[in-house]
């Protein structure tokens, strides 16, 4: 589990540029943070609650990843 996190997060910082608001960036590693101990407690001691604000947080970070794609798609595309 926690390699598909550290994966998510190199992809997401391989398609940020230098000029690309990192307010979300940081907001994405923070959101990331928060949700790991819920993950172990889902996945290694079977806490159903746990799993339900993992998943509520996989679904606000497919959110804001979006966000940011579409903000360097949106650089990128503008030459700046």
């Amino acid at each position: 589990m926690q390699v598909m996190f550290v994966f998510f997060l190199k992809v997401i910082y391989l398609g940020a540029n230098k000029n690309l608001n990192m307010e979300k960036f940081t907001k994405l590693k923070e959101l990331l943070s928060s949700v790991e101990a819920d993950a172990e407690k889902f996945y290694n001691a079977g806490n159903s609650a746990a799993g339900t604000r993992v998943r509520k947080a996989m679904q606000d970070l497919k959110v804001l990843a979006q966000d940011i794609r579409t903000e360097v798609t949106e650089k990128k595309n503008s030459g700046k």
